[in-house]
């Protein structure tokens, strides 16, 4: 296997917020667009969160999901070493949706140079705010 095999997206700025997930190719609908993103989440309760330097929390507000009703955050096993996945922005008219096991797919069949959007509250609850 290639580095390149399974890859169809790259991150790049985006109009949406700050930067995206965008198509490098055709993706047809149903397609699993991360294959090797499957590292074991982490859970990291809310409270170890909140007593965190500020920076720290929207990092965790920003990328890790909070399961429906959860008390606790889902993250990668090191934040320094998030995959394409974890910048997807988000949308009412998703084009990429989520399985029960936090894997994308493709809603419809996505052309090369769109960006790639998913409905956050399919999967997370909103995070606290943080100031």
């Amino acid at each position: 296997m290639k580095p390149h095999d399974g890859v169809y997206t790259r991150i790049r700025p985006s109009s949406i917020h700050g930067v995206g997930v965008f198509a490098i190719l055709d993706i047809p609908k149903g397609t699993y667009m991360f294959p090797g993103d499957d590292d074991t989440l982490e859970e990291i309760e809310k409270s170890v969160v909140q007593e965190q330097p500020i920076e720290i929390q929207r990092l965790y507000n920003d990328f890790c999901p909070i399961p429906k009703g959860g008390d606790k955050y889902l993250c990668p096993p090191n934040l320094n070493r998030m995959p394409t996945s974890w910048y997807l922005n988000e949308s009412k008219t998703p084009n990429v949706g989520c399985d029960a096991e936090y894997r994308f797919y493709a809603l419809r069949d996505i052309a090369a140079g769109e960006e790639l959007t998913v409905d956050y509250s399919t999967y997370s609850d909103t995070p606290p705010v943080t100031s």
